[in-house]
């Protein structure tokens, strides 16, 4: 009997042993966080400090003890800015990495291009690209932190109607970004008491938009002129500005809401205003702004981690890796299903980017007054509004 109840024991003990081994292996598994960027090409203004940011919070993250007990682990590639590679690198985050969620997507057309692939897969989905077409019509697993170029829009339009401007002309690229912006600016110019009296394009290779500029500037009635772009093009647009010589009140896009859009256009961009992210003027936001710390804190890390300065763009994605990761610990685990829920109720998140408050008709959950105004002033950022 003595016999009988030892090994009893003992096998109770080694089922025990197996059991808290196999707890301990699955507790030890990361949790990989896919991501497709554009670090390198044209649109690298974007996908560089994406990565950077995304790099750098989950090493620190994971010195920090990780999430559930679990260390994060970045699987990323480079889609150069094209929506083919994106769409195949998304396919093999999902079928061959096996990633938990996806935080990516730097360019509108990189981020369409991978939703068909996360929506059948049922994988959740938070992209770093602008144009409202990400989550309107709402996507259920697809979310995204910019504010969108509808809201952009509505920003700009809002601060040149309290300027007194009610006639004015349009520029975009053709591009994903461009073209959506615009549409999106015609669609709300009226809400604002405002006409497009003038409307011209360019593609993503011109060299020179002085034709279209002029056009606009001959134009009867023009109170003011919007470029509606990213990249090189709105630089270009911007010099050729200057060089014209034409007195109106200049705006951009929150698609050139970076450091190196002002080194890329130099004085030319004295005066013009844009909607932007807090992250540029962080040493301007009030004390009792609620995201005053977290902006200031970020900007910080970034200049002392990579000793660059940071970006709206870079902003973003340290926001999407913090949603996926509040989202994963609320759930709980890195069930699918129960992440994109979690997402989907995501409250008062203060960011960098604006303040989240999710719903499920709203995948972003940002509302135009996250947009800050702000103005070139000697060669930096000013905050107007």
């Amino acid at each position: 009997m003595a016999k009988k109840s030892l090994l009893r024991r003992a096998g109770v003990l080694a089922a025990t042993l197996a059991t808290s081994l196999l707890v301990s292996a699955q507790a030890a598994e990361p949790i990989k966080i896919g991501s497709f960027l554009s670090v390198t090409g044209p649109a690298s203004f974007l996908g560089d400090p994406e990565l950077k940011t995304l790099e750098m919070y989950v090493e620190k993250i994971n010195e920090e003890g990780g999430v559930l007990g679990r260390p994060l682990e970045l699987i990323h590639y480079d889609d150069v800015g094209n929506a083919s590679n994106a769409r195949n690198f998304a396919g093999r985050l999902i079928r061959s990495d096996r990633v938990d969620i996806i935080v990516g997507g730097s360019t509108t057309g990189a981020t369409m291009a991978a939703v068909p692939l996360v929506e059948q897969a049922r994988i959740p989905f938070i992209s770093l690209a602008g144009a409202v077409t990400i989550v309107d019509p709402v996507k259920e697993w697809v979310f995204k932190v910019p504010q969108s170029d509808r809201m952009a829009a509505e920003r700009i339009l809002w601060d040149m109607r309290r300027r007194g401007f009610d006639k004015i002309g349009l520029i975009s690229g053709t591009g994903g970004f461009g073209a959506s912006g615009r549409q999106q600016t015609l669609a709300v110019a009226s809400e604002y008491g405002i006409e497009v009296v003038a409307d011209e394009t360019y593609g993503p290779s011109d060299s020179d938009m002085t034709a279209q500029l002029t056009n606009i500037r001959n134009t009867d009635g023009v109170d003011a002129i919007l470029n509606f772009g990213f990249g090189q093009g709105p630089a270009i647009v911007t010099k050729n500005y200057a060089a014209l010589d034409i007195n109106l009140p200049f705006y951009q896009s929150h698609g050139v809401a970076s450091d190196a859009f002002l080194d890329l256009a130099g004085d030319a961009a004295e005066g013009l205003r844009l909607p932007a992210s807090p992250i540029l003027i962080p040493s301007s936001l009030p004390d009792d702004d609620p995201q005053r710390e977290v902006v200031q804190s970020y900007a910080q890390e970034y200049r002392d981690h990579w000793g660059t300065r940071v970006s709206t763009f870079g902003g973003y994605a340290y926001d999407g890796l913090m949603l996926a990761v509040q989202a994963i610990e609320a759930a709980g685990s890195t069930d699918k299903a129960a992440v994109r829920d979690e997402l989907e109720n995501i409250l008062g998140y203060v960011g960098v980017t604006g303040i989240f408050n999710m719903a499920p008709d709203d995948h972003n959950g940002l509302t135009p007054e996250s947009f800050r105004i702000l103005e070139v002033k000697d060669g930096d950022w000013m905050l107007v509004e």
